[in-house]
């Protein structure tokens, strides 16, 4: 018989960020049920639930080849797969780690996890027409790095993982879908517009706590941003930027200027 503790929100994410196996994950993910109560906050070891293979090494140690053979768009297919698997595990740690939120941002976050976790299965079924499967390439842990940084503030985890590192993904993502539909590739093409359709609403959300946490803590966005930036060692946003998606995933008109102006100042570089 199941406590009263286990039967809530926070306990099924917890479970489903401790889980190992990417499938079994992904099961748990799409298993939770949104009317659960949200139950009290967890006290929980930091260590997220991966499978042990792909291995994790350094950036420059995960292979790449170029798009227009089948082996490279395998290997970008994995890369992307893993990004989706970080993203479930993200979007669970919001979920489970930050206290004292309105219900609506637990809501946000499960259903940021519902959409990675099919988002990964989408890959991982690309993937298998190229008689892959994820783990069979090297892969970097550079997303969760970030995580496990910025445990301890959740306005540093939003400035820096949805609006950082995710938004990255709006920059580059119509570039990596022209790709593999001009290698052939149609069906992965659209699997990207899917995720890229779905990503918007994620940074979407990140932009929104983001937001709602500076009010609270009557701070400047761009000055809140900048201050994450230098606290935490984080990698500058880096030009081309997606201004379309970014504008549609609710940057504001000073923060898109902000954008420009980086985007200005690399270009002179």
């Amino acid at each position: 018989m199941r406590s009263e503790q286990e039967h809530t929100l926070r306990h099924a994410a917890l479970q489903a960020l401790e889980c190992k196996n990417a499938v079994d994950k992904v099961h748990l993910v799409h298993c939770i049920d949104e009317q659960l109560p949200l139950g009290v906050h967890l006290q929980f070891e930091s260590t997220v639930g991966r499978p042990d293979q792909p291995e994790l090494v350094h950036p420059a140690r995960v292979p790449t080849r170029k798009v227009s053979q089948p082996e490279g768009r395998g290997m970008l297919l994995h890369s992307l797969a893993h990004i989706e698997f970080n993203a479930i595990n993200l979007a669970l740690d919001l979920l489970v780690r930050f206290s004292n939120m309105p219900a609506q941002f637990y809501a946000d976050w499960l259903k940021v996890a519902k959409e990675e976790a099919y988002h990964h299965t989408l890959l991982c079924e690309r993937l298998a027409a190229y008689n892959l499967e994820y783990g069979d390439y090297l892969a970097h842990d550079g997303l969760w790095q970030m995580a496990e940084k910025t445990k301890g503030s959740l306005l540093a985890r939003l400035a820096l993982v949805p609006r950082l590192l995710e938004a990255r993904g709006l920059d580059v993502s119509p570039a990596i879908r022209e790709k593999l539909a001009a290698a052939g590739d149609t069906e992965s093409a659209e699997v990207l517009d899917i995720i890229l359709r779905d990503e918007i609403g994620h940074v979407a959300i990140g932009n929104r706590w983001f937001n709602e946490v500076c009010n609270n803590e009557e701070r400047d966005p761009i000055e809140a941003f900048e201050y994450c930036l230098r606290e935490y060692t984080a990698p500058q946003p880096r030009s081309p930027f997606n201004f379309k998606a970014r504008a549609q995933a609710g940057f504001s008109e000073e923060e898109l200027a902000w954008l420009m102006q980086v985007e200005l100042e690399q270009s002179a570089q």
